[in-house]
């Protein structure tokens, strides 16, 4: 269940502040523990769990890691409405900054241009990142929604940044 995932890999529990180390040491020790290696001779119903372990563990790690998803999965225990993109809609100026964002990555192939958006990308899902967890911290949750509404939008660049510099 969704909820256990914070548990599972023992964070504090509706922190959206993680130590990414901490996370590592204990998702390596946990996928240890169940790996389904470990239970090639067991029962066919222990190696069924190990396995179903393995990838509910698998999933919590990445989602957690992630800050974008993180703060996803924190609304949702909040029972927060999901943030969607049209959240940050009323932020027109927000809106020119993506769209002016996309036209340049929509021009022909730029190495240069490419590599001063992802420095752009980066720097905004940065900033993005502290305003929510001060949002979070703040326990103002309908900001925070607001504002990973902005990095559903940025996560999205990233990704039609990462398709223009694969040579086709």
């Amino acid at each position: 269940p969704a909820a256990g995932l914070t548990r599972l890999v023992s964070c504090s529990d509706r922190s959206f502040r993680v130590d990414a180390q901490q996370l590592q040491r204990r998702f390596r020790s946990l996928q240890r523990a169940v790996h389904p290696d470990r239970f090639g001779q067991r029962p066919p119903k222990e190696q069924y769990y190990s396995e179903q372990h393995s990838s509910l563990i698998n999933k919590a790690y990445q989602t957690l890691l992630n800050p974008l998803s993180r703060g996803l999965y924190l609304l949702e225990l909040s029972g927060v409405e999901p943030a969607q993109e049209t959240d940050c809609d009323a932020d027109s100026a927000f809106l020119m900054e993506i769209m002016e964002i996309n036209e340049k990555l929509a021009e022909p192939k730029n190495g240069d241009t490419l590599e001063e958006i992802e420095t752009l990308i980066k720097a905004k899902q940065e900033e993005l990142t502290r305003e929510v967890t001060a949002a979070f911290e703040r326990d103002d949750l309908q900001e925070a929604k607001k504002l990973l509404a902005k990095m559903k939008y940025f996560a999205n660049l990233e990704d039609k940044l990462k398709a223009k510099k694969i040579p086709s």
